[in-house]
């Protein structure tokens, strides 16, 4: 029987994110709810034309595989769909999974270059990320650093994806991972475990999207609520979807500026590196 692990890099990438938007996680993009600006089509539009770029991961730079994935993206989709998840992809893409990954992501970004920290300046540029705000250092609207760590490190305190580049993708492999194949919730289908690690995720780290579109203090209201659903008895019984109902009309009041984009961009990673290790494979249930 075929499976993800017959799949190439690319077609993986384009899964990861597949499996990410079509599970209806609260507050995003999903199956079942779009946005006025952003639709469910754009997402696995975007899914499909990053495919061919990550297919290149061996021979196409980090700061490479995040701007031509931008380029490619913008070719299908207006709205700024995916650069924190290929911010989050390219290091994963290229790092072995033959030895510790962690350790090699690590080591993908340590030995970037400033071309590498120039071009993904320029995808975030293109991609105009929502609620970016001016930074006094290393400002992506400014001259890029000689190397990216040094603008991530400055932002990891405002942003969990530049948290991952100055930790070496610990909250990733360390609490993501788990989050989505921890043996306990083998029982649920792939789509429900999806929802489960987003909210668990967010009730753990206070969405950074969400802080930097409406302030500190509403993305801890998020978090709070979101462990109401933990809190509210176990995963998908009646009580645990009444106050999952609860946590995604809270966040999707006013707009969609709630949403909580970064703990997607996340669990898009961690699947990414779920099947490239092989603990989560097809055919899903």
């Amino acid at each position: 029987m075929s499976g993800a692990g017959d799949l190439s890099l690319g077609q993986l990438a384009t899964l990861a994110c597949t499996l990410e938007v079509c599970a209806p996680k609260p507050g995003n993009v999903h199956r079942s709810a779009d946005f006025e600006d952003v639709t469910l089509q754009d997402f696995l539009a975007s899914a499909i034309a990053i495919g061919p770029v990550f297919d290149q991961a061996a021979t196409l730079s980090l700061g490479q595989l995040v701007l031509e994935g931008v380029q490619a993206t913008a070719q299908v989709c207006h709205t700024n769909t995916n650069l924190g998840m290929l911010l989050l992809f390219a290091p994963l893409a290229k790092a072995s999974v033959e030895t510790d990954m962690q350790a090699n992501v690590k080591l993908v970004i340590e030995e970037s270059t400033s071309d590498d920290a120039k071009a993904i300046y320029e995808a975030i540029r293109l991609a105009q990320p929502g609620g970016l705000q001016n930074a006094d250092q290393h400002d992506v609207a400014g001259q890029a650093p000689a190397h990216i760590l040094n603008a991530m490190q400055l932002a990891s305190e405002r942003d969990f994806i530049a948290r991952q580049y100055a930790s070496g993708f610990s909250d990733l492999f360390d609490t993501v991972l788990p989050l989505l194949t921890e043996p306990t919730r083998t029982s649920l289908s792939l789509s429900h475990r999806i929802v489960h690690a987003h909210v668990s995720l967010m009730a753990t780290f206070p969405d950074t999207l969400i802080a930097r579109k409406n302030g500190e203090e509403l993305a801890m209201q998020s978090s709070t609520i979101a462990r109401r659903v933990l809190d509210a008895g176990q995963p998908f019984d009646e009580d645990y979807l009444q106050q999952l109902s609860n946590l995604d009309f809270w966040l999707r009041c006013n707009g969609h500026k709630r949403n909580p984009g970064t703990t997607a961009d996340m669990i898009a990673a961690g699947l990414l590196v779920c099947l490239r290790q092989k603990s989560i494979v097809a055919p899903f249930v």
